[in-house]
């Protein structure tokens, strides 16, 4: 374990993810600390992965924190100079945490994010645009499955905007870090494969309050950044297509549509109205 990695703690957030999350961490070096945030009671998966994983500490939240507030909380909990978030869908490729060991080097540390890329590429990076030779490049945001965060470079009170539950919340990070003048890179060599939607297990419940979420971010981020007129225009078109895919559920008696497009305008209106992100598939 060369000193970059000695300086990495893994913060993982996690919900109901035991299906998954082991083969996340096995494609993290062993030496190097995982912190699991466990966004529910269930105290058999700290128990399971602790005694299985001599490198990696459960914490049991005992409540559904969210992406972000879950990830405020454990990079509290962290002690070296980078917190690498992960999703537990993700899996680090062999030569991830080397190239990225590469790119700090190569950056002289001046930076505040630094992503691995996707194993199949980021698609907004395959542009002929993108000066792809380049083994960094210096970008406006990167997707959360997978960041390196400089805490040196860092100074918000909480990284992560804790309004936000689920959704947009590493968007929101990036830009105020972008406006703060900081910056984003991505390795192009590091590569992370990323399954998507795969970090908790299906049940309709959680499909719908991803729905309810989606549509409350969507507004919030724009609001925040860009006020009340572009959040309006960023959101019309989808409030005006769920209607319309309501009647037609109602129409065909489709009731998962019918539901998942209830909770889409639902979260929609709530944003409209200022009000928190309060949805959790407990509620549902």
């Amino acid at each position: 374990m060369n000193n970059f990695e000695k300086n990495i703690t893994f913060v993982i957030v996690s919900f109901k993810s035991s299906h998954i999350i082991e083969k996340c961490i096995q494609s993290i070096n062993s030496n190097i600390k995982i912190i699991v945030v466990e966004n529910s009671d269930d105290v058999v998966v700290k128990k399971y992965l602790e005694n299985k994983f001599s490198n990696v500490e459960v914490i049991i939240t005992k409540q559904n924190l969210g992406y972000g507030k879950g990830n405020n909380f454990g990079i509290s909990k962290v002690n070296t100079q980078y917190a690498f978030i992960l999703n537990p869908d993700a899996i680090l490729e062999k030569n991830c945490l080397s190239e990225l060991s590469k790119a700090q080097i190569n950056l002289k540390d001046d930076f505040t994010i630094l992503a691995p890329n996707l194993s199949n590429n980021y698609g907004y990076f395959s542009s002929p645009k993108n000066n792809l030779q380049n083994e960094i490049l210096e970008v406006d945001y990167v997707k959360g499955f997978a960041i390196l965060i400089n805490l040196k470079k860092i100074n918000f009170d909480k990284i992560f905007d804790e309004k936000f539950f689920l959704f947009l919340e590493e968007i929101d990070l990036c830009k105020r870090i972008k406006n703060s003048g900081g910056k984003i890179f991505v390795a192009m060599n590091s590569k992370v494969q990323h399954s998507g939607k795969q970090a908790s297990e299906y049940s309709l419940s959680i499909e719908l309050c991803r729905n309810w979420h989606w549509m409350w971010s969507l507004f919030y981020y724009n609001y925040k950044h860009f006020g009340v007129l572009v959040a309006y225009k960023a959101t019309i078109s989808k409030f005006f297509s769920s209607i319309f895919k309501l009647l037609v559920a109602l129409v065909f008696f489709n009731k998962k549509l019918f539901l998942i497009h209830y909770y889409r305008l639902n979260g929609l209106f709530n944003a409209f109205l200022k009000k928190p992100a309060w949805l959790r598939p407990d509620n549902i």
